[in-house]
Formats: C-alpha cells, structure tokens, sequence
C-alpha cells in the first residue's frame, strides 16, 4: 500500500513535544487501552478500550453533528435523541451513525457528509486563518503530526510521529497508527475510504492548503499518515480496487441490498 506515493516511513522513538500558550508542553491525552500489553490486540481480536471523559466528548460530539445526516432507518434499534451535555455515546454508537451516514449515498456523498461535518465544527473563516498560521512548510507539516498523536488517539487507536522523507527531504511529518481503532470496529473498507481517509486527505489538502496522504494497511488494519505529501488521485490510489473484508465487514451486503449505487466505491 506504500507504493502509492514517494514517501518512505521509518519509525522514530522520539515524540515531539507540542508547545502551549503558558510556555509549557501540552499533556499528551490517551486513549486508555485495556489490554495486559497496553497495545492494540493482534489481528482477528478486538482491542480493548477504557474510555474517559475527554474520549466520550470528542465521540459525542462528532456523532451529533453526524446524526442530522444519518438514515433513521438504519439503526438495529431506535437512538434516543441526546441532550448536548449527555455524553451517551460509546465508541461502537458512534460508529453505527457513520454506517448510517453511508447507507443510501455514493462515496462522494460521503465524503461530501464528512467534509460538511468538520466545517461545522470550525468557527468562520477558521480555513482561511488555517493556510496563514500553517503555510505548507516543513515545520508546519511536523507541527500537526505532533498535534494528531495526541488529539486524534480517541478516533484511531494509538499512534507515533515517525520520520519520513518528502520529495527528497527527511522530516518528522509522519504518523504511524499501530492498529487503527476506527477500521477495527467497524471492519468495513468502505467506512475507511469514504469517511476517513479520502474526505480527511480532501480536507487538509484543499480546505487547509497542507497537503496530506493516508496508507492504510488493510492487511494488520495500520495507517500512515504523511503531512506535506500530496495525495494521489482516487485512481491512482490502490484502495480503489480494494475489496471490503469478506469475513468481519457487517455492512457490505447489508447496504448493497439498500442500495441501487455501489456501496463501497
């Protein structure tokens, strides 16, 4: 799946420290991992997650602004609806409204629902601010793999800045998600491609002027992520002609039945 763009990617023991307002270095928040290892469990087993309140927010609100577009339908049961301080949702509530968001739609109006989303979650002309404060330069693609770690490990799994090499320069704007959270939970490529890695390239890229490209790995369910490399097109992307997961995707059959557009691409 590498061989998609020019990027090599070797992982670095050093963590990047972010800085605060104060001066000081902002706490790195994790996911709690309930595992005896403390990693992510071996393909073919589900990891064990302890969220807490930091992780319930981010997952409440992101499944709020995801519910106005998901198909009431959809749901195995009716979803109650919830107050804005009712931190109700758990990880797997918030990955049945992304299903429900994809049925009933073509993956660009997925990508489309996603896009819409992230938008709503930036104050006015936050794009705009965004491609002036973090110009594509080395530094600001290192500076926001160092912000990913931390702020994105409720939605991805835990993940590490590595080195990698971007048209021929060697920097620390790569993020390697060991095992990735999202993808394991809802054992759909489908959900991958079309509500994270496309629409999430899409955004960083056009929305703020810093070029990102995504690798998963469909084989052990890990993801590369490289600030400051241009993605390619969908076509020359191999996820493109990757099938869903025969044997662990819950959705495939399901939303083709529901469906007359191709489900997955």
């Amino acid at each position: 799946m590498v061989g998609m763009s020019l990027v090599s990617v070797k992982p670095s023991p050093l963590h990047p420290q972010l800085p605060s307002l104060r001066g000081g270095v902002i706490r790195r928040i994790r996911c709690g991992i309930a595992e005896p290892s403390g990693e992510p469990a071996p393909l073919g087993q589900k990891t064990r997650y302890k969220d807490g309140i930091f992780e319930k927010a981010f997952m409440s609100l992101f499944a709020r602004k995801m519910e106005k577009y998901a198909d009431p339908a959809g749901g195995a049961k009716p979803t109650a609806k919830k107050g804005w301080w009712d931190w109700g949702y758990d990880y797997e509530s918030f990955v049945d409204v992304s299903r429900r968001v994809m049925q009933r739609r073509s993956r660009i109006q997925q990508q489309q629902v996603v896009r819409e989303v992230l938008l709503s979650m930036l104050p006015p002309g936050a794009p705009a601010q965004f491609r002036k404060l973090f110009p594509p330069t080395k530094w600001a693609a290192e500076f926001n793999a160092a912000l990913t770690v931390p702020f994105f490990d409720w939605l991805v799994g835990p993940s590490e800045v590595v080195e990698v090499e971007v048209n021929g320069v060697k920097q620390k704007s790569g993020v390697h998600i060991k095992k990735c959270r999202y993808l394991e939970n809802s054992g759909c490529v489908g959900m991958c491609v079309n509500m994270c890695k496309i629409p999430t390239q899409d955004f960083f890229t056009n929305e703020f002027g810093l070029p990102l490209t995504m690798t998963p790995n469909f084989e052990d369910m890990s993801c590369d992520m490289v600030y400051g490399q241009a993605p390619p097109t969908f076509e020359d992307d191999p996820v493109s002609k990757q099938p869903c997961y025969e044997d662990i995707c819950k959705y495939d059959s399901q939303m083709s039945n529901e469906s007359n557009m191709p489900f997955v691409f």
